[in-house]
């Protein structure tokens, strides 16, 4: 009986305690974003810094990680976002056979045209094609999205990224930081919550969340958002066997857009890397030859 009742006051002390931090950790957001709503930067959190195969001066795409990421692109985001700026052949760089790729890129319809009647047609998309937009023209996008056209995803892991201020700035020189967008979109696809009480407006009146957005303290534009929370666990069945939660979707699908944007970035840093070996050998002959030359020279 001694035991039960030591174990529910153990129970207890820890539910309290956690409520406790719950409690504190809220009100700090809370304060976060009363200050940023008064000051009209956002967002209210820095994005979270994520680990990714490609960071750093040897990274590179994992290409498994980027299959994912494309099925988590077809079967969740291309319903509202386009990528029309990357082609369907390009996917080959995947993995993909030939084949496959044809395949997949018949799974959409282009609008051609004009035929030899002069009007426009539709039909299946061919490798040359590039990713369509779900919408006829940005008008129709915004109306069926609360008022805000969905942005193309083709450049969006390099056009989002957030400030990261002095001094981080100055190491992000030498670790060759660029995973900005990244941590970015990883962020905010798993940042919706319930906004904390407490948050003000700059006239020092509750805070309320406009009827039709959603909460997320990542988002870089305002406290909410018109997009509500894309993904959940579970909905994207994977084949290889990861993970089937928020967290491994939104890592996938940041990783393959960051692919969509920049799918040169390993050639780009081999490049680099030759440059700069070969700029060190170049110095030291250089200083070599100066000590050569001028070694028997009175000075």
């Amino acid at each position: 009986m001694k035991k039960l009742v030591s174990s529910i006051v153990i129970a207890a002390a820890v539910f309290a305690s956690g409520s406790a931090y719950a409690a504190e950790e809220g009100h700090g957001l809370a304060e976060e974003a009363t200050h940023a709503i008064a000051g009209g930067h956002f967002p209210i959190l820095k994005p979270k810094n994520e680990e990714w195969s490609f960071a750093g001066p040897f990274g590179h795409y994992d290409k498994a990680q980027l299959q994912r990421g494309l099925k988590v692109y077809t079967e969740v985001c291309s319903a509202c976002h386009s990528m029309q700026l990357v082609s369907f052949r390009t996917l080959e760089e995947l993995g993909y056979s030939e084949a496959q790729v044809k395949a997949f890129a018949a799974n959409y319809e282009v609008q051609d045209g004009p035929n030899g009647d002069g009007e426009m047609f539709t039909r299946k998309a061919v490798p040359s094609d590039y990713f369509p937009s779900p919408f006829p023209n940005p008008e129709a996008a915004a109306a069926a999205n609360n008022g805000a056209a969905p942005p193309d995803m083709s450049l969006l892991a390099k056009a989002r990224g957030v400030e990261r201020g002095f001094p981080t700035f100055i190491f992000d020189i030498f670790t060759q930081y660029q995973e900005g967008g990244p941590d970015y979109i990883y962020s905010l696809i798993t940042g919706y919550q319930e906004p904390p009480e407490g948050i003000k407006n700059t006239d020092g009146s509750d805070y309320k969340v406009p009827e039709g957005t959603h909460f997320n303290p990542y988002f870089a534009g305002s406290p909410s958002l018109a997009m509500a929370q894309p993904i959940s666990d579970g909905q994207v069945t994977y084949d290889d066997g990861s993970p089937e939660t928020v967290h491994q979707y939104a890592h996938d699908v940041a990783a393959f857009l960051m692919w969509a944007a920049e799918p040169h970035l390993e050639e780009r840093k081999r490049t680099g890397f030759m440059v700069l070996v070969f700029l060190a050998i170049f110095t030291a002959l250089i200083y070599l030859t100066k000590k050569a030359v001028y070694s028997n020279k009175e000075h």
